[in-house]
């Protein structure tokens, strides 16, 4: 297991956030798949295959070979230098700088959620940010370091390679139904542990009753369309004592949603800001756990 990686990776995307000096491997991948899909889109499952599985071939055969080289030649540097290039892979200060700046600045949702933004109230607005925090817990934090820690640096590139394929081309619509379906499957199979152990992280880390949380998580977030995405949005929710979801409008579309959670359906930013105060509680569960992996 990579937990010393881990844990120099995790410290650098706490400390250091993105770097925007190098151009983001996820960026890089988001290229590829743009040249794949201008040049050999087809409607078609097979054709939303190779897209996948050439992209995961690239990914895994360029981070493998890194992860080989800092191997052979290993020393405080390479380890370094290797933390840096996988903490590309984690979000954590991206996730949680951006959702804290829709408190000041409720107009910059439109660049992280999918869901139309015109007409939110300020509860949806509130409301899309905590569930985003929620989501992308497990998405941009939990799940790559889960990869990381047990299959390295290709691990953790992999899992982003997948993740990147399904934000671009995942939608259940007239053009990607077919084409993305291979890849949002994957994505269902490869966030299916990280995402239900986010959500037990949140109630734990929040002080919620373990038991009859988990219960009321493992209902409620099997009503979610996505496979994953409910058990960590249920688990924000029963910790905050508020309801998500609900009727959400996409593409002009209203889509019937259920709610996730119990209590207030009137969200504010003050709720913002509780979800908020999980951070630094995961951060240090986060680092005592991967410093305990290095000792032992």
């Amino acid at each position: 297991m990579y937990f010393e990686t881990a844990l120099i990776v995790y410290m650098i995307d706490r400390i250091f956030g993105e770097f925007g000096f190098i151009r983001h491997p996820v960026i890089l991948m988001g290229d590829y798949i743009s040249w794949f899909e201008k040049n050999f889109y087809a409607n078609s499952v097979i054709r939303g295959m190779v897209l996948t599985l050439s992209l995961l071939f690239i990914t895994f055969t360029i981070s493998y070979t890194i992860q080989t080289l800092f191997t052979f030649h290993s020393s405080l540097f390479t380890s370094l230098l290797q933390g840096v290039i996988a903490s590309t892979t984690i979000a954590s200060k991206m996730l949680y700088d951006s959702v804290k700046d829709i408190i000041t600045n409720p107009q910059h949702i439109k660049y992280l959620v999918s869901r139309d933004t015109e007409r939110l109230s300020d509860s949806d607005i509130n409301k899309a940010a905590i569930e985003t925090y929620a989501e992308n817990l497990s998405d941009g934090v939990i799940a790559p370091l889960f990869y990381l820690i047990f299959f390295g640096l290709w691990g953790a590139f992999v899992y982003k390679a997948i993740n990147t394929l399904v934000s671009m081309v995942g939608y259940r619509n007239k053009r990607y139904e077919k084409f993305g379906k291979f890849a949002a499957k994957l994505d269902d199979v490869v966030n299916y542990i990280p995402a239900r152990v986010t959500a037990i992280l949140i109630v734990l880390l929040k002080g919620r009753h373990l038991g009859l949380s988990l219960r009321k998580i493992w209902t409620q977030g099997s009503k979610h369309e996505s496979l994953n995405a409910g058990y960590p949005i249920s688990a924000m929710a029963l910790s905050l004592g508020v309801k998500l979801g609900g009727d959400t409008s996409y593409f002009g579309k209203i889509k019937l949603k259920p709610f996730f959670g119990e209590g207030r359906e009137i969200i504010t930013q003050k709720d913002i800001q509780n979800a908020l105060a999980l951070q630094p509680r995961l951060d240090i569960f986060v680092i005592i756990l991967l410093g305990l992996g290095v000792l032992l």
